[in-house]
C-alpha cells in the first residue's frame, strides 16, 4: 500500500519500479497502481500525438519529463 501522491489516498502500489533510475523509484514509492494506469493512458496519448518512438533516447527524455510533471508537478 502507498499513499498515492496523484489520487491522495491509500491504495495498492506497483509491484516494482516502472521506470529506471531515481524517477522510477520515486514513482514506485509514491504512486498507486490505479494512478499508474491513468499515466499509461496519458503516455500513450503523448507518444501518439508527438509520434515518438519509445526506444529512442529523446523520446524517453520527453516521456520522463511528462511523467514527472504528471505525478509530481504543481497541477
Amino acid at each position: 500500500m502507498v499513499r498515492c501522491i496523484k489520487l491522495q489516498k491509500e491504495l495498492p502500489g506497483l509491484d516494482e519500479p516502472p521506470w529506471p533510475g531515481e524517477l522510477g523509484q520515486r514513482v514506485y514509492e509514491n504512486v498507486s497502481a490505479e494512478a499508474w494506469q491513468l499515466w499509461e493512458e496519458r503516455m500513450t496519448m503523448i507518444l501518439n500525438e508527438y509520434r515518438l518512438m519509445p526506444w529512442q533516447k529523446e523520446a524517453q527524455k520527453i516521456v520522463a519529463k511528462a511523467m514527472d510533471d504528471f505525478f509530481f508537478g504543481e497541477c
